[in-house]
């Protein structure tokens, strides 16, 4: 299996990345820097090959798509995990909506750029799945206020999550929000869980049997609400 992690250098991402190496699969680990992906990926092993990824770059991501394409000939999971800005300073009232615009950029629009890019390559593997991070907070079952610009990118990210998957259901290709819980990361800060548990129901998502859900919104495997 080849699979393509997001914002792979640390965190969640990283650990993904270990799991699915442990189960065998090829990691393409990506990070903003090949520095950051080289150093990310010796420490999983052999297992792992690093690569430069800015989701927000369409010629960017078109090159990556390029080299998977000569280097593997096809894809078989991508996971969107690289976020940004979990804005607690700001109130949805008052937010800087050039705030909101960029984390969008990462959060929204960098998933889908990725998908629409790499789709050619999904569709020659025989067990195709996209895997959106998601979070809690883009649940409107329990919404409140605050964090902003985080959450109404990852709202929007599910609602992507729905259309990528009811579009590519006939298919075959598996399209699922996770939400990692409030993890123990740079992004989550401390006191979250740890991130190995946090990182195990991405690893679910990617790794499903064919009869395996899709459009779904899940946690350690089980449906959280929209």
């Amino acid at each position: 299996m080849i699979t393509l992690v997001t914002g792979g250098n640390r965190g969640i991402g990283l650990e993904v990345g270990r799991q699915l190496a442990d189960l065998g699969h090829t990691v393409l680990l990506t990070a903003r820097s090949l520095e950051a992906a080289t150093a990310a990926a010796s420490r999983l092993g052999p297992a792992a090959h690093p690569l430069r990824l800015d989701v927000t770059s369409q010629e960017n991501t078109e090159r990556v798509a390029a080299e998977i394409a000569d280097r593997f000939g096809r894809l078989d999971a991508l996971i969107n995990n690289a976020a940004i800005t979990y804005d607690t300073w700001q109130r949805a009232v008052d937010a800087d909506l050039d705030v909101v615009r960029e984390a969008a950029e990462t959060n929204l629009y960098g998933p889908w750029r990725l998908v629409q890019v790499l789709l050619p390559l999904l569709r020659k593997s025989r067990h195709p799945r996209i895997v959106n991070v998601s979070s809690e907070a883009g649940s409107l079952a329990g919404m409140g206020g605050g964090t902003p610009a985080y959450t109404a990118s990852k709202v929007a990210l599910n609602g992507l999550t729905r259309m990528l998957a009811g579009e590519l259901r006939p298919e075959g290709i598996l399209v699922n929000a996770i939400c990692p819980g409030w993890v123990a990361t740079d992004m989550g800060g401390p006191g979250g869980r740890p991130v190995v548990a946090g990182a195990a129901g991405i690893v679910w998502a990617a790794t499903l049997p064919d009869d395996g859900p899709t459009g779904g919104f899940f946690r350690d495997g089980r449906p959280l609400p929209w």
